[in-house]
């Protein structure tokens, strides 16, 4: 049993197994819409992948890569028959010819435009850079469109506690004013495992059984 707490909740739903479904090259690729999603966004190299592996306790469930650019489909997982985490390709530099990033821009703008099920994005941010404009470019498309996300910041162990409560601080500033960003910050850390608990639980709060 997983108790009241919310940690409870999260830990509960991430000890479920967690698959690779498929990945999506175009809309006509995507699974029915019939489960909750929330998809991991941001700058190439950021973490996703990285990030991804260590909530769900799988090594190799994403794909890392030192390489940005890595993601070129969206990667379908699903979480125990609860929930889809989704693998956006990273924005920004990627190391692929331009009309393929294109395509790439267009699929992802398409499917956080108009994915009926999808329950929230984790916009990615190194939290030894903050927000840079091409993630605030992003977030405007996000807020335009109403879709809401939330800042995850990674690799935040590279930060002193002092230094990564002042990137908070600054973040929380920026997103004031945004009408479709969650009000709250998480920072991880993926190779210290911290931070994965919280964000678990926030996962766990968009599926039927575990948002009580």
């Amino acid at each position: 049993m997983y108790g009241n707490s919310d940690t409870g909740r999260g830990n509960a739903l991430f000890a479920r197994p967690c698959d690779f479904m498929k990945g999506a090259v175009d809309l006509a690729g995507l699974p029915p819409a019939d489960l909750p999603e929330v998809a991991f966004w941001g700058r190439s190299n950021v973490g996703k992948s990285s990030l991804i592996n260590a909530l769900t306790n799988r090594r190799q469930l994403a794909r890392a890569s030192g390489d940005p650019g890595r993601t070129r489909e969206l990667n379908f997982f699903d979480l125990g028959g609860q929930i889809r985490l989704v693998d956006l390709p990273g924005y920004g530099f990627a190391k692929a010819p331009k009309k393929t990033a294109q395509v790439w821009t267009r699929l992802t703008e398409a499917f956080l435009k108009g994915r009926p099920n999808l329950k929230r994005v984790y916009q990615l941010v190194d939290s030894r850079h903050g927000l840079k404009q091409i993630d605030t470019l992003m977030m405007d498309g996000l807020d335009e469109a109403a879709v809401s996300y939330q800042i995850v910041l990674t690799k935040a162990d590279k930060l002193k506690p002092g230094q990564l409560e002042a990137v908070k601080t600054e973040t929380l500033q920026k997103l004031s004013k945004r009408p479709a960003a969650f009000p709250e910050i998480i920072a991880t850390s993926a190779s210290k495992k911290t931070g994965l608990d919280e964000l678990r639980n926030a996962i766990a709060a968009f599926t039927a059984e575990f948002s009580g």
